[in-house]
């Protein structure tokens, strides 16, 4: 493998270009995107967090390509960008009608994972003006040689939103190449965004094209076999089992391909034994019979009181173990009711679980 040849920084005045949809961003903190009753918003886009990233971590000069409606939001959305240290110069403001029957700004709303449950993500990103971008729209010869940058990136995202999207994510990287500038691709698969348009087999027809053209070439184990239609030998749809050998054979094989590649970039990721544990503990508690346990539709009881507890159910467990040293309690409907003995059960069950 040769050393890639980037572009003197002198001779630039950026050192990455990033050409991707950036969405305002809704984050409902500790809540859940169904119950929360507010919001913290930021900007972010798979392209455009390369951009940013490299902005602010590693002090590089970089700028994004998109397109906003000309509204509130899209005004938002710049100053965030703004904030962020990425360059706007190059963002292509589209007329708004004022509903967003041509285009609008996309939305993403997402809330974090805890231990064993997963992030969820919510996007509402249709007819945006990123969408709407066909080739033509960029001057991409200003972007790459009045301008100059070192590096350009683009990745399966924006390359999805549309027809119109893939085909200037190709023009942009045969600008970047007549300008000996750097052009790397993220495949990205998401499958929320192909699957009313060709699934699969559609991702893989867009992206072959574009890997045509691509330098370095990010990707999971997902990604190379679901966007670009490569198939590792022994691994199921779950990817549970991932032998290396036969990661590394596949690699080899996109890179016989694909000549033009010099680097590809991965990673192999799986939940270790230690989550999976946890996962299992943790239905067994919820499961197991004890003093937060329920009846039909009463919520769960508090070991102290006896009454019907006001906090939500995740958090009446966190004090239940499925381990057979700490004696369950039965749930009690008054502290009248409940005799004696019964309460000094309870009393022994929270020495025996309590950290």
């Amino acid at each position: 493998m040769s050393l890639l040849a980037v572009r003197p920084s002198e001779d630039c005045r950026y050192d990455l270009v990033a050409l991707g949809e950036v969405m305002l961003r809704f984050d409902p903190g500790d809540g859940r995107i169904a119950t929360t009753r507010t919001f913290a918003v930021s900007e972010g886009g798979g392209e455009y967090n390369v951009a940013r990233g490299l902005r602010r971590c590693f002090g590089l000069r970089s700028a994004i390509v998109t397109a906003f409606a000309d509204n509130p939001v899209g005004r938002l959305l710049e100053d965030l960008i703004l904030q962020g240290g990425v360059d706007p110069r190059h963002i292509a403001w589209m007329p708004y009608d004022g509903v967003g029957r041509d285009v609008r700004n996309g939305l993403n709303f997402v809330e974090r994972g805890y231990g064993v449950r997963a992030a969820l993500g919510c996007s509402d990103r249709g007819h945006s003006a990123a969408a709407a971008m066909r080739p033509g729209d960029v001057d991409w010869d200003a972007v790459f040689g009045t301008d100059g940058a070192r590096w350009f990136h683009c990745g399966g995202i924006f390359a999805a939103l549309s027809a119109g999207a893939a085909a200037l994510a190709l023009e942009a990287m045969a600008a970047a190449r007549r300008h000996g500038t750097i052009v790397s691709f993220d495949l990205n698969y998401r499958p929320s965004l192909w699957k009313a348009i060709g699934g699969p087999e559609a991702a893989a027809a867009t992206n072959r094209e574009l890997v045509g053209q691509v330098d370095v070439l990010f990707g999971n184990e997902e990604d190379f076999s679901a966007a670009l239609g490569f198939e590792v030998p022994g691994v199921g749809a779950d990817y549970a089992a991932l032998p290396t050998t036969a990661f590394r054979a596949m690699i080899a094989d996109v890179i016989a391909a694909y000549p033009n590649i010099n680097t590809i970039a991965t990673t192999l990721r799986r939940a270790d034994q230690e989550s999976v544990v946890s996962a299992q503990t943790l239905a067994s508690a919820m499961t197991a019979p004890s003093s937060c346990s329920t009846s039909g539709s009463r919520r769960p009881h508090s070991r102290r009181s006896g009454r019907p507890c006001s906090r939500s159910w995740p958090r009446s467990v966190r004090g239940c173990t499925s381990s057979s040293a700490a004696p369950a309690s039965p749930p009690r409907t008054s502290p009248r009711s409940t005799p004696r003995r019964g309460r000094s059960r309870s009393a022994s069950w929270r020495r025996a679980t309590s950290p």
